[in-house]
């Protein structure tokens, strides 16, 4: 692998996770990106594990390290500024790999598929600077069917017979990759408390970037609607289960 991003692809990858109070969702999210990591494709290719534990009152640090993740400390209750700290901390410990650094982000409430990083390597070798990627609903118990009817109604909107030609318009934190060169010209995440991630690609797409809205490597992201971020997916379901009352 080169280490520069260059013919050969990325050489690294740096998986980020903020977390706040997260302790009983943080083990089956990690164990999936552990098991992501292992995908042949990825033969060659380090793979940093950071989790952003902010400003944490439970077990979610001792979680994290428990599973091998390198985790960042923080006290900003802001998804936008610890998003940034990890990708920050996982650049300075890959700076051997110089821009050959593939950048993914996921939430600490969901499950990757297997092939997801293999997936997200595959379009970064094939010269694509940000794939936003899409998340599909776990069940949970506060989660209505009507919610769940009335979420994918909108989600789907416009989405063709053939899936694999939608340009979907979502942008998710859940699932989100960008080339680090990239992402140093665009300036990182913004330090907001929500749709920091909607900000980035905004950025992104200012400067001309290759950007892929794909479809085909969904994450499971979880339907609680006590989400941590305000404003955030959570706040997006509440709203949706209001006319169930």
């Amino acid at each position: 692998m080169s280490g520069d991003g260059g013919r050969d692809g990325p050489s690294a990858c740096a998986v980020v996770v903020p977390a706040h109070n997260e302790a009983g969702h943080l083990a089956a999210t990690l164990s999936s990106i552990g098991t992501a990591a292992l995908h042949h494709d990825l033969a060659g290719v380090t793979v940093l594990t950071v989790v952003v534990a902010d400003d944490c009152t439970d077990g979610t640090a001792a979680a994290a390290r428990g599973f091998g993740a390198l985790v960042v400390e923080v006290s900003r209750r802001n998804v936008g500024a610890a998003r940034a700290a990890g990708v920050a901390e996982a650049l300075d410990r890959l700076r051997a790999h110089g821009d050959g650094v593939w950048i993914v982000t996921t939430d600490a409430d969901t499950l990757v598929p297997p092939h997801w990083l293999a997936h997200h390597l595959r379009h970064a070798r094939a010269g694509w600077e940000c794939l936003a990627g899409t998340v599909r609903l776990a069940p949970h118990a506060e989660l209505s069917p009507a919610t769940v009817a009335r979420h994918d109604a909108r989600y789907f909107d416009g989405r063709p017979a053939v899936p694999a030609l939608w340009s979907h318009p979502h942008v998710h934190g859940a699932n989100l990759g960008i080339a680090a060169a990239a992402y140093r010209r665009a300036g990182g995440f913004p330090p907001l408390p929500y749709s920091e991630d909607r900000a980035l690609v905004a950025a992104l797409e200012r400067d001309g970037r290759r950007i892929l809205r794909t479809d085909l490597c969904p994450v499971l992201t979880s339907g609680r609607p006590d989400a941590r971020a305000p404003h955030g997916f959570g706040a997006h379901l509440r709203a949706l289960a209001v006319t169930d009352n």
